[in-house]
């Protein structure tokens, strides 16, 4: 199903500049307006991938929890 909406001169030519080859009117707005469900991404990754993944963002959030405490410990000696 699709619509038909109205856009000023201006907004067209500002879409049409964002407009990539091969890509439709709807494939921009879609692009621009950024927002994705979590189902376009399922399956992009292999289990072993989901896992590294998984286990950089923990080590990550660790290291920064870590780098927290110091700053608070820093502060808290100042």
């Amino acid at each position: 199903m699709s619509k038909s909406i109205r856009l000023s001169e201006e907004a067209y030519e500002r879409l049409a500049a964002h407009k990539r080859e091969g890509e439709t009117f709807s494939d921009v707005v879609l692009r621009l307006a950024g927002e994705r469900s979590i189902l376009e991404i399922a399956g992009v990754l292999s289990d072993d991938e989901a896992d590294a993944l998984r286990e950089a963002v923990d080590e990550r959030r660790e290291r920064r929890a870590a780098e927290l405490e110091d700053t608070v410990d820093r502060l808290r000696e100042a």
